[in-house]
């Protein structure tokens, strides 16, 4: 499932993080792909080693945490810190899928990557190209989204960053391990939360409503690692 998650950040929040983006410091991207990955790599990341990281980093997962839809999505138990990439003057990212876990440089604890998400940090008319292609069995899908919105979809998909012909694209990038594991579980969850706020909205709290919520958070404790 594909999911746009609008006004992440507003563009007053946008413009200071990439006051502080911009200065730097940026480092080859491809260090911290894969094999595999690191051949189809083009782009730049703001170093992790950067005095202002773990605030910047901080800033865009708890951004995330505050979203309603990201939170109900994702059921997240863990965000890796959110990184930032930045593709320009030809960059790009061939077809990959993201590990399958990844090293929380916090504590260094390994983490399933059941969710990945993209933060845009510029307007799509600041640059040509760079469109994030995922593809699953329904086809290929384009996204290029207003600075402050995010994507967020299975780390399992195949996606691709097209070439940057013009300007810069600049992002924030991470990886979620769900509280549920299974794509399909957290689907039906996430569907059922969103027709329950819709009728609750409508009816308010009546008895049937209480008893379906009791469902949700049923079937939440069910399937829930």
């Amino acid at each position: 499932m594909l999911l746009h998650l609008p006004g992440v950040f507003s563009k007053h929040e946008v413009a200071e993080l990439r006051r502080a983006l911009d200065a730097g410091p940026w480092i080859d991207g491809a260090g911290s792909a894969g094999p595999q990955a690191a051949e189809v790599k083009r782009n730049l990341q703001y170093s992790p080693e950067a005095p202002d990281f773990a605030a910047l980093s901080g800033a865009v997962a708890a951004a995330l945490e505050r979203h309603p839809l990201f939170v109900a999505a994702a059921l997240p138990r863990r965000i890796l810190p959110p990184m930032f990439n930045r593709y320009a003057g030809g960059g790009t990212y061939g077809n990959h899928i993201d590990n399958a876990s990844q090293i929380d440089r916090r504590d260094g604890a390994r983490v399933r990557t059941d969710l990945s998400a993209t933060v845009f940090l510029c307007e799509p008319a600041d640059y040509d190209g760079g469109e994030l292609i995922v593809e699953d069995t329904y086809g290929a899908h384009e996204v290029k989204l207003d600075a402050g919105d995010a994507i967020l979809y299975p780390s399992s998909s195949l996606h691709r960053v097209e070439p940057v012909t013009r300007g810069a694209r600049v992002a924030s990038f991470l990886w979620v391990q769900s509280l549920v594991r299974d794509e399909m579980q957290r689907r039906l969850l996430f569907e059922l939360d969103m027709n329950l706020v819709r009728l609750r909205a409508r009816h308010g709290n009546e008895a049937e409503l209480v008893g379906l919520t009791g469902h949700y958070h049923n079937l939440l404790r069910l399937w829930s690692e």
